[in-house]
Formats: C-alpha cells, structure tokens, sequence
C-alpha cells in the first residue's frame, strides 16, 4: 500500500493527480517553484515543499531536489505527471534506487520505448505495422541519402529521442536531404543530448490516432479506445477526439489489437499510449508509445467513464485491473486545448494577471484546470492554461456542446486561444469530415491564422 505520494508536476496535471489521491485517500505533497508558490496545485495538496528557482531547469527537472523532498515528506511513491521528468528513465532509477514507488513503467522499458529507432525494432518484431524506414539510426546524410533513393521521397528524418516535432525535417527531394539532416541533427542535440537520427517514409496528410491501454502486473490489457489527435499545429495537438470519425468498425479492432501486441512485445505495465499514423485509406502504422498519462487523457476518460489517474496508481501499489479487454467509448467527446498564445500573431506565448475567470456548466461540460482570478502565469512554463471536455451522444452534439461552452467560458486578462477553437469547431473541414494533420495549414485563412 502506498502511504503518502509525491506529484512531481505543476498546473493542472498536479491538480488532476491530487483529486485521485484524495478519492483513494492517500495524502499527497505538491512540489513547487518559486514562482509557483500561489498556484492551485499548492493551495489543494495536502502538504508543500518549494524545490527550487522558477525556471524549470532550476527546480521542476531537478532530480535531487524532487527525491529530496519525497524523503523530508515521508513520501513512499512518485507521480509525474507528464512532461518534465515523466519519461526520464534516470529519474526513475533514483526513485527505485531511494526505495520510492516510480507510478508509471519501469527504467529500461521507458528507455527502450523512449529510443524511436528501437521502439520501432521492437514493433516490427511483433508484426506490428511500421512505416518503411531504417533499421536503427542512421549514421550520416550520405546513408541517409541512400535511404531514401531505397524508400522513395518524401522522407522524414526523426529525432530518435525526440518528440514534439523536434529534431524532424520532411525532406522531399535529395537537393534537400543534407542540409535538412545536418538541421535535424543539431536541433536534436540541443533539445535531447541526442544527435541521433533515423529516417523513414513520409506518409502524407497522415491522421493521429492514439490508443490509450492499461496494463497490471500481470501483463493484463485494457483498452479505452482511440482518441484522434489529428487536429495540430507544429505537431502540437489542439483539439481531440473519441471514438476517431475516419475509422471503421474494422480498423478500430485491428488497431486496438496491434496495441494489446504491442504492450505485450515490450512487456509494458501502468497507462500508456500506443500512437499511429493512418492515411486516407486506413492503413495504420506504429509511430512512437508514451509511456505516461497524456495531456489528453480525460477524453478516453470522458469517452469510457475510466478513471486513468486512480488506475494508475492501483497499478502502481499491485491490484490488478477489475476489467480486461475493451472498453467501446460512448458518444462522443471532443478536447479543447485552452492555451495563452495569440493565434493572431504567430502564436506567441502570453503572460499575465487571470482579471476575470468563469467556468462553463452543465450536462457532459469539464474543465481541467489550474486557474483562478488573481493568478499571475509565470513565464517559465507552457502555455496550457486549460482543458475544456465535452460529451454528448453523437459528434455534431458534441461540437455543438463545444461551442455553447466555450461561449460562456472567460478567461480575462491573457491573450488566449479559444476563438481559434471555436472557429476550427466551426469549420467545415472539421464538421463534416475527419481533419488530417495537414488541417490547420490547409485551413489558415478561414481560421483566421494566414
């Protein structure tokens, strides 16, 4: 039994971690910078321990300083959350090596699933569907080059420790390929460590589609579904899905089979996300696993009505999932990312003082959130200020919920996204078909963004 969990995280995710422990009544500590010192997540836990100066590097990415203050708080076990350090395999083994319960899978797995080139090995291995590509990383732009004369251009070169669209280049012609890699290479070691590169087949206008599995101790799978990410700038998701509108009833088993496989080939254990790429005509294929709770876990959760977070920490202390198989989402629910940036003006990140917040209500409406009137966004961090979820029976009442809530969502003070919602909800290319990621360039000028 874990006595008392520590939540490495800040904003919403730890506000989100905290309502789970006080359903399971375990009591929990908040760590925080100093610039987070008035923030929600701090005011709800049950105890505090300030880890350090504001910028994330000083505090929220400092190892020490969050295994130091699980020890001063007698704390027994860590959530991440996710980001910061959530898929650290390091920080992992310090939390073992400190006889702290890691809630989320082990050290090696995370590294092995956290190495695309080898993630990607592994899958191919159990005949899970892989785009065409490099068997490992690639050593320089000359082999790379070879590689894609094999493979045909388009080709995409990926960070192997990347994520979040750093360290990638599409390159469509060989003209380009060496600049382009020696670019992907250089960004890759400035945001990872990790210079490594591997390559592989462009799939055009692809859609995001995830599948969110639960695994016990015993190698028992949950499925909850797919959510469809597709809908993304800079491969930064902005609105999800569940159930996705452009799969069949077919695919959608043959996917949530590949996942179940998939957890298995790596013996995987605790939440985790299996990601594809899908063209026009369904063929899906594996693109990476997140080996964490995502940011966008409360569709799967609205969708299905599992409690991702409180199963987590089941896993974490040794109880086996009450279900197996597949949960079918219900209805359908739709994820708003609320973020501060001004969608006018290249997205730029903007700060400031919360002057007036009024939450939208009502049948299938959440809100995830860390905000209040008063609070001041510090500048250390992302942009996200809130989650808005909705759920209705069918995908037309579900964008028309969307709609109805974020008209009487406010948030003042701070430039943010939600107009920019609203008008993708309200687009045609969104509202009668299913977006590929492609959909926000394609769509720039009708969303107000050329």
């Amino acid at each position: 039994m874990l006595s008392k969990i520590l939540i490495a995280n800040r904003g919403e995710v730890a506000l989100r971690v905290i309502r789970a422990c006080r359903e399971l009544k375990i009591p929990c500590v908040a760590v925080y910078s100093e610039a987070d010192s008035e923030s929600l997540h701090v005011r709800e836990a049950d105890e505090s321990v300030c880890i350090g100066p504001g910028p994330a590097s000083a505090s929220y990415l400092r190892v020490p300083a969050i295994i130091g203050a699980a020890g001063i708080s007698g704390c027994d076990a860590i959530h991440p959350g996710y980001g910061f350090l959530a898929e650290n395999p390091g920080f992992v083994e310090a939390c073992l090596d400190n006889d702290l319960v890691f809630i989320g899978p082990g050290a090696e797995l995370m590294r092995r699933m956290g190495d695309k080139a080898l993630a990607k090995q592994t899958m191919k291995q159990a005949r899970i569907p892989v785009i065409p590509g490099s068997d490992g990383a690639v050593a320089g732009a000359a082999e790379a080059a070879r590689l894609a004369a094999e493979f045909g251009y388009p080709v995409m070169l990926k960070a192997a420790a990347g994520g979040g669209g750093r360290g990638m280049r599409l390159v469509s012609a060989e003209a380009e390929l060496e600049n382009s890699f020696l670019m992907a290479a250089g960004e890759a070691e400035t945001a990872f460590g990790d210079g490594t590169i591997y390559l592989e087949k462009a799939v055009l206008n692809p859609h995001h589609v995830e599948v969110q599995v639960l695994v016990d101790k015993s190698g028992s799978v949950l499925t909850l579904g797919e959510r469809d990410c597709s809908v993304q700038r800079r491969h930064q998701k902005l609105v999800e899905e569940s159930p996705s509108p452009l799969l069949d009833d077919a695919t959608r088993q043959k996917m949530a089979e590949s996942a179940v496989a998939a957890c298995r080939a790596c013996g995987y254990e605790n939440a985790g996300t299996i990601e594809f790429l899908v063209d026009d005509q369904q063929n899906f294929y594996f693109m990476e696993m997140n080996t964490r709770v995502q940011v966008e876990h409360p569709v799967s959760e609205m969708a299905t009505g599992v409690d991702i977070v409180r199963e987590q920490i089941r896993i974490a202390r040794g109880e086996l999932l009450d279900r197996t198989g597949a949960v079918r989402p219900r209805g359908h629910t739709i994820e708003l990312r609320i973020n501060a940036e001004d969608p006018a003006n290249d997205f730029r990140p903007n700060t400031g003082r919360i002057s007036r917040y009024v939450t939208p209500g009502g049948p299938g409406v959440r809100v995830d959130s860390h905000l209040y009137e008063g609070y001041e966004i510090p500048v250390f961090y992302d942009s996200l200020l809130a989650k808005l979820i909705v759920w209705d029976s069918d995908r037309p009442a579900a964008i028309s919920r969307a709609l109805r809530a974020l008209d009487e969502y406010v948030i003042e003070g701070v430039v943010t996204n939600k107009a920019l919602c609203s008008a993708i909800l309200q687009c045609d290319d969104f509202a009668h078909g299913a977006p590929s990621t492609a959909f926000i360039e394609a769509n720039a000028a009708r969303l107000g963004i050329a």
